[in-house]
């Protein structure tokens, strides 16, 4: 038995007539006769009482019919399902964000993926450092990652959104928060609280780039950074500055977080930038992935935007990016 038999004998009892049947499978009266008859030797059984002027269906046709349409429905379904898929309007995908990237670019993200790809399930996960991001995408527990470069993967695909500033975070009545601008060498006497570095009790498998990165400028200073406290989260990071534990240096981004008792300065010097990029698995061939990329894409674009890359190894910039500014991992 294949599928055709099924609609053959569908066709035949919706029009209790073998011609008209016939007709509207565009194809002859005998061999459709002739297919229905296999068909009930092989069930064997009687599907179908036959007169000169009509077609009936036997009470155990009346059965077998409730149930070719339920199987055909299921299979016009699966086809559907299946091209919606193939064309990445259906599927499932896991999202991980970095902390500055959950702030500012998530809920805009989210609600263009509702609103662009609806039959897309999209799961997010915010707040997860750059090196467990990578470890999730390369478990496949993750299919796009937004994280800050340089990333240092091949079996990944890294491609920069943008180029945030860094900025100053200090407490409010901070003597420093008097100031429109500062430098990093301002911060030579101040405790610092940084994302967890690698090696940490909190992040022995790897840490924040960010801490890489204010290390560096701080050295590039003419200081090795005073780090006092150390946490996971972004927003725990702004709340112990709130609280004058210390001063932070973050992407502008964070800012959109509103803490109270936090002021923000900018960061004179070109080094003080760094990307915001999405990474995926260079080998996933998800249409919904493809699909969201581009939604993602549409969102960052903007003519200010830095073009050189972070990292030599698969990084990749958006068309229309400002090759002029510097990057920073």
């Amino acid at each position: 038995m294949e599928l055709r038999h099924l609609r053959y004998f569908l066709a035949v009892a919706e029009e209790r007539h073998f011609t008209r049947a016939a007709e509207r499978l565009h194809m002859a009266q005998p061999p459709l006769s002739q297919q229905i008859r296999q068909l009930e030797a092989e069930l064997g059984v009687l599907l179908f009482e036959r007169t000169r002027r009509r077609v009936e269906l036997t009470d155990a046709g009346e059965a077998y019919l409730r149930r070719v349409r339920a199987v055909l429905a299921e299979v016009d379904d699966a086809a559907e399902e299946a091209r919606r898929v193939a064309a990445g309007a259906q599927g499932r995908l896991v999202v991980g964000c970095v902390g500055s990237a959950t702030y500012s670019l998530l809920p805009a993200f989210a609600r263009a993926l509702r609103e662009e790809l609806p039959g897309v399930e999209v799961s997010f996960r915010g707040e997860v450092l750059v090196p467990e991001q990578v470890a999730a995408l390369l478990g496949h527990e993750l299919d796009l990652a937004l994280l800050r470069p340089p990333v240092d993967e091949p079996a990944l695909r890294v491609r920069v959104l943008r180029t945030d500033r860094l900025i100053a975070a200090v407490p409010d009545g901070h003597r420093l928060a008097a100031r429109r601008r500062l430098r990093v060498a301002d911060l030579r006497d101040e405790d610092l609280v940084l994302h967890a570095a690698g090696g940490s009790v909190m992040h022995a498998a790897g840490g924040s780039v960010m801490h890489g990165v204010v290390a560096e400028l701080c050295r590039e200073a003419g200081f090795e950074p005073r780090v006092r406290h150390e946490v996971s989260e972004t927003s725990t990071l702004v709340t112990f500055v709130a609280a004058g534990l210390g001063v932070a240096v973050v992407p502008e981004p964070v800012a959109d977080l509103g803490v109270a008792g936090v002021a923000y300065r900018p960061l004179t010097g070109r080094g003080a930038r760094i990307d915001l990029a999405a990474a995926v698995r260079a080998d996933d061939r998800s249409p919904a992935l493809s699909r969201a990329v581009a939604v993602l894409g549409g969102l960052v674009r903007r003519p200010d935007q830095a073009t050189r890359a972070s990292s030599p190894s698969r990084i990749e910039r958006s068309p229309s990016s400002n090759s002029a500014s510097r990057s920073r991992s």
